[in-house]
C-alpha cells in the first residue's frame, strides 16, 4: 500500500506518545490528531474539531485515513469504532458494546465471571437502606466503592473512614441509581496492556503507575502522576499466571462475541502476596500516563501492530521488545486535581520541545497550549509529563528528573517517588 493516513483521536500526554510512535514509522506517510494539543502540532496535524461521532466522521470522510486510532474511552462509548466499521475505515478501539467494559463496572464484573478471570468480590447497592448492611459486611479492610459510569478515573473511593465511604455511595445512588461496593485486595498493583483483534493478542511490558497526588501515594486520586516500565512486581512467573488465568480467558471470551475486540485492553492487576494475580478494573484505551512508558519499550513498527490488530491480522504482527526501562513524571497545575490553575506559562519548554532528544528524554505534552504571543502556557490540570527512556530503571528515573528540573510552571507539583518501589 502507499503511505498510510493516520488519525489519532484525543488531547492528551497519552495522544502524543502515540503520534511520537506512529510519526517514527516509514509507512505513515500523513499523521492527523484531533482535537490534538501544542505537542503533536509538531509532527501531526491537528484539527480543531468537535468531538462528537458525527463530527468526527465528517472528517473522515475528507482524510480517508487507512486507520483511526481513538485515544481516550468517551468517543469509544458513544459508538466512533461502530461508525468507522460502517464507513470502511480501519479502526483501533472497540465497538460501543465492547466499550462499556469500561464504560460500566457492573459489566466489566459480569464479563470478569463469564470469563473466568479472578476478580475480587462485590454486591451492586441500589437502596440507601441497603447501606449499612453492606458496609458491616465488608468491615475489616478498607471500603472499595465504585460507580459504574465513566468518571475520568476518579470514580472510584478507597477508604477505611466509614461516615466517607457511606456517603461517596448514598450520593452515587442518588445520582446514578446504584454503586458496587467490592472486597479490599490487598497487594501491589500493576497494568498490563494487551493488542488484540478476534484472533491473537500480544501483551506489552507490564508498567505501574502513581495515582495519588502526592509523594508516599498520599492525597486525593488523579489520572496518574507517573509511570514506569516494566514493573518488576510482575516477575515472569507472574506474567505467566496473568497470561494463562486473565488474558487467554478474556480473549477467548471477546473473541467468542459476535464482533471480535479490536484495540488494547488495559488490565489493571492486584498482585497478592502468594504472588497470584487479581483484576482490578479495565479500560478499553492505552492507559495515561502508562502509555508514555510502554509504546518507547515496543521495537516492532507502531502502525504494523496498531494496523494489524484493527484488520484482524495481528497474527501476521511479532512483538519485539527494548530490554531497557522506561520513567514518565507528570507535572501538574496548581490546584490538581481539585481546580486546577490554568493560563500559567510554561518557562524552558519551548527551548526543550526545539532540542528533543527522542533516543532518551523528552516531554509528552497535555494541557499545554499556546497564547497569543506563540507562548507555551499551561491549559490544563496534568500539564505535561517528562519520559526517558534508557537501560537500567535508576538513571532512567534521574534523566526523566533532570529533564522536569528544567521547566517552570508557577505552582505546578509533581511526585519525587516516581518508580519508588522499584528503587531501593
Amino acid at each position: 500500500m502507499d503511505k498510510a493516513t493516520v488519525v489519532v483521536v484525543g488531547s492528551g500526554g497519552r495522544e502524543h506518545a502515540l503520534c511520537l510512535s506512529l510519526d517514527s514509522s516509514p509507512q505513515v506517510g500523513s499523521l492527523h490528531c484531533v482535537p490534538g494539543n501544542a505537542g503533536t502540532a509538531h509532527l501531526a496535524t491537528n484539527h480543531a474539531n468537535e468531538m462528537s461521532t458525527t463530527s468526527l466522521m465528517a472528517l473522515f470522510e475528507r482524510l480517508k485515513p487507512d486507520l483511526v486510532v481513538v485515544g481516550p474511552e468517551a468517543p469509544l462509548c458513544a459508538g466512533l469504532a461502530d461508525a468507522c466499521a460502517a464507513a470502511g475505515f480501519a479502526c483501533f478501539g472497540p465497538v460501543a458494546a465492547l466499550a462499556h467494559l469500561e464504560g460500566s463496572k457492573l459489566h466489566a464484573k459480569e464479563t470478569m465471571q463469564a470469563a473466568g478471570v479472578p476478580t475480587a468480590a462485590y454486591q451492586r447497592l441500589d437502596t440507601q437502606s441497603d447501606v449499612d448492611v453492606a458496609l458491616d459486611a465488608y468491615a475489616g479492610h478498607p471500603w472499595v466503592v465504585k460507580r459504574d459510569v465513566l468518571a475520568g478515573g476518579k470514580g472510584v473511593v478507597v477508604t477505611e473512614d466509614r461516615s466517607e465511604a457511606k456517603a461517596f455511595i448514598e450520593s452515587s445512588i442518588q445520582t446514578d441509581g446504584f454503586v458496587l461496593l467490592e472486597a479490599f485486595l490487598p497487594g501491589e498493583e500493576a497494568s498490563m496492556l494487551v493488542v488484540m483483534d478476534g484472533s491473537a493478542f500480544r501483551a506489552l511490558p507490564a508498567s505501574q503507575d502513581h495515582k495519588r497526588a502526592y509523594d508516599g501515594d498520599q492525597g486525593p486520586n488523579t489520572g496518574g502522576m507517573g509511570a514506569y516500565c516494566p514493573a518488576p512486581v510482575v516477575s515472569s512467573s507472574v506474567h505467566d499466571k496473568v497470561i494463562s488465568r486473565i488474558v487467554e480467558p478474556m480473549h477467548q471470551h471477546l473473541s467468542s462475541l459476535d464482533v471480535p475486540y479490536r484495540g488494547v485492553l488495559f488490565i489493571g492487576l492486584m498482585i497478592d502476596q502468594h504472588d497470584d494475580p487479581y483484576v482490578v478494573e479495565f479500560n478499553v484505551r492505552f492507559g495515561d500516563p502508562e502509555c508514555q512508558v510502554t509504546l518507547p519499550l515496543i521495537q516492532t513498527d507502531m502502525f504494523d501492530l496498531l494496523h494489524g490488530a484493527a484488520t484482524d491480522r495481528l497474527d501476521n504482527v511479532e512483538l519485539h521488545l527494548h530490554g531497557g526501562s522506561a520513567v514518565t513524571v507528570v507535572l501538574a497545575s496548581e490546584g490538581y486535581p481539585a481546580s486546577p490553575k490554568k493560563g500559567r506559562l510554561l518557562g524552558g519548554l519551548a527551548e526543550l520541545s526545539a532540542s528533543a532528544n527522542y533516543g532518551t528524554a523528552w516531554v509528552n505534552f497535555a494541557g499545554v497550549s499556546m497564547n497569543e504571543g506563540g507562548e507555551f502556557i499551561a491549559s490544563g490540570g496534568r500539564v505535561l509529563s517528562c519520559t526517558a527512556l534508557g537501560n537500567d530503571l535508576k538513571s532512567t528515573q534521574e534523566m526523566a528528573y533532570e529533564l522536569l528540573s528544567k521547566i517552570d510552571l508557577e505552582g505546578g507539583h509533581f511526585r519525587t517517588d516516581i518508580a519508588h518501589r522499584a528503587i531501593r
